[in-house]
């Protein structure tokens, strides 16, 4: 029903539509085209025959159009980058890689050191950086990268390390590769150290001498005996023999030569004292006969050798009176200050109760320590602080019992006091220990580490069952010596015995280095004894080839055992290292 009435509207307005145009048309004027009909009548006429709008045609004509432009853009674009691309393939590798650092240059934008600021300028805000840092930084741009690879900046990190100290920039062409090396080498000693890996090596000695004392400084010991002879040798040179410091001329002239009591040594010099009260001064380097003597009319009771410079001191008498408070002192240690330099040489005494500071440019010492009925036990020195062990009695035990003193050298006033230990301190250790750390031997078997900036206590080890004689420290490692004979290592940070090793007589001398290690057993008693040669007969030499060596001097008659064992680190093992 509603198409039929469709189709009847459409035909009454074709009709209508029909009529209008007759009526409107004039008489005279011809029959008008279909082209020159209005637009309005074509549209009607479309929308009464059912077709669509006229419009679609000119739309699809201009969307025809347009598909031809964007194509005939596309042709050319994709030709451009034809064409592009086979230039670039045309190219050098090199220059390939140079396009690509410069588009990353340029996506990124990093102008700050490459315009902006001078190269040395730059090369100072570099020195901030540690290796990773470096690391980094090369790889940002080639310009990073230069300055990272600097060699001025790699020898400044060597030389904070502690590597080449006397070194200078124009010895090595790259000092990123020394520096590696070097590392390389203290992983390898660290690991020989743990593992106590090394050869033996012996050091040459004769029989019927009895050791008397040994001092260690770098690669040179030297070693006093009962016989009045010295001997030094140089553990760089293991081969080469001991070196004979003859004694003066009028030492020499008697029958019978008197014990050699105390003996220093340093990069420079020899020193030696006598028990008649004769003091010897030889030149490393010369050897032969001593460079300078004096001689005292009463023993000499302390003998002290600066590491750094030729200053010796030395205290003679069993008593030695102090004019300041008018008393008589047994003297019980002596030290020089190290790193002095030229401020001239400057010294501590511990005699008694009371510590003094010695200065040859005041006219008697200072007194930076003294309580009444306090013996001093020990005493050492750093260039900053001067440390000694104190033995408390009676009511003060209950303050917490023996103490360690710390005073500054600058201002001559306490920093810190450390320790509470029932047993007397037996042995200390500062100018060695790492910065802010302590390490000393009590006599109640205990090894014990205090922080001096907090004045805590950082480790304590049970060591010896005779009491501690001897200890060194550095930043990973502690050894240690008993008045037992035996020498330990310990790993600092864990507390852990790593090994040790063992002789009959007493530890009097612990000294090491990054790759050696000096200990010395002196016997209390000087006198031999007569048995059978076979008894103890420890004189042969026994060498044995590993990175880790170790040397000893055995001086004895029958049963008398003396001696000085010099471990050596080497560098055979040589792990890869990568920062």
């Amino acid at each position: 029903m509603a198409e039929k009435e469709l189709v009847a509207f459409r035909e009454s307005w074709k009709r209508e539509l029909t009529s209008k145009n007759e009526e409107q048309r004039p008489i005279c004027a011809p029959s008008s085209s279909k082209e020159d009909q209005p637009a309005y009548v074509s549209i009607a006429k479309g929308l009464l025959d059912g077709r669509s709008s006229p419009l679609l045609d000119r739309i699809e004509k201009e969307r025809i159009r347009r598909k031809r432009k964007y194509n005939a853009m596309t042709h050319e674009c994709s030709t451009a980058l034809q064409r592009e691309h086979h230039q670039r393939r045309t190219k050098e590798p090199e220059e390939l890689v140079d396009l690509l650092i410069q588009d990353l240059n340029e996506v990124n934008d990093i102008p700050f050191f490459d315009i902006e600021l001078p190269y040395e300028l730059a090369l100072k805000i570099f020195q901030y950086l540690d290796r990773t840092d470096l690391g980094r930084c090369a790889q940002v741009s080639r310009v990073w990268r230069v300055l990272a690879e600097d060699s001025v900046l790699w020898f400044q990190m060597c030389v904070r390390e502690g590597y080449h100290h006397d070194a200078c920039v124009s010895d090595f062409q790259c000092w990123k590769s020394v520096l590696r090396d070097c590392r390389n080498s203290a992983k390898a000693v660290r690991f020989n150290w743990k593992n106590r890996v090394g050869s033996i090596s012996q050091l040459q000695y004769e029989l019927g001498k009895v050791l008397c004392d040994v001092s260690s400084c770098d690669n040179f010991v030297l070693a006093g005996y009962t016989s009045g002879d010295l001997r030094l040798w140089d553990t760089l040179h293991w081969d080469s023999p001991a070196s004979y410091l003859k004694p003066n001329s009028l030492t020499s002239s008697m029958e019978t030569r008197p014990h050699v009591c105390h003996v220093q040594v340093n990069s420079s010099v020899a020193a030696a004292a006598y028990e008649d009260g004769c003091v010897d001064l030889w030149s490393i380097e010369t050897g032969g006969e001593p460079i300078h003597h004096y001689q005292s009319s009463v023993p000499v009771q302390a003998l002290a050798l600066s590491s750094d410079s030729p200053a010796l001191i030395s205290a003679s008498g069993a008593e030695v009176p102090m004019v300041l408070c008018g008393r008589v002192f047994q003297v019980e240690s002596l030290t020089m200050v190290p790193g002095r330099g030229p401020l001239g040489p400057l010294a501590t005494l511990a005699a008694g109760d009371t510590v003094f500071l010695l200065d040859p440019r005041d006219e008697g010492p200072q007194t930076i320590h003294s309580v009444y009925g306090h013996p001093v036990t020990c005493l050492d020195a750093s260039d900053t602080h001067v440390t000694f062990g104190v033995k408390r009695s009676g009511w003060t035990m209950h303050d917490g019992g023996n103490k360690i003193h710390v005073y500054s050298l600058e201002s001559g006033k306490p920093t810190v006091c450390v320790g509470n230990a029932v047993g007397d301190f037996t042995c200390i250790n500062l100018r060695d220990s790492p910065p802010h750390l302590l390490v000393c031997g009590n006599k109640d078997r205990r090894v014990r580490v205090f922080d001096l900036r907090t004045g805590s206590s950082v480790a304590s080890l049970y060591a010896h069952h005779l009491g501690v004689t001897a200890v060194q420290a550095d930043d990973w490692k502690i050894v240690s010596g008993g008045g037992e004979g035996l020498v330990c290592v310990w790993e600092l940070r864990m507390g852990a015995k790593l090994w040790e090793m063992h002789n009959r007589h007493p530890v009097r001398h612990v000294r090491f280095t990054s790759i050696a290690l000096v200990t010395a057993n002196i016997p209390d008693d000087k006198s031999p004894r007569g048995a059978c040669i076979t008894d103890d007969d420890l004189t042969a030499h026994r060498r044995s080839a590993s990175p880790f060596a170790h040397a000893h001097i055995h001086t004895h008659t029958h049963q008398v055992l003396d001696r000085i064992a010099v471990f050596l680190s080497s560098n055979k093992i040589r792990p890869t290292l990568q920062w």
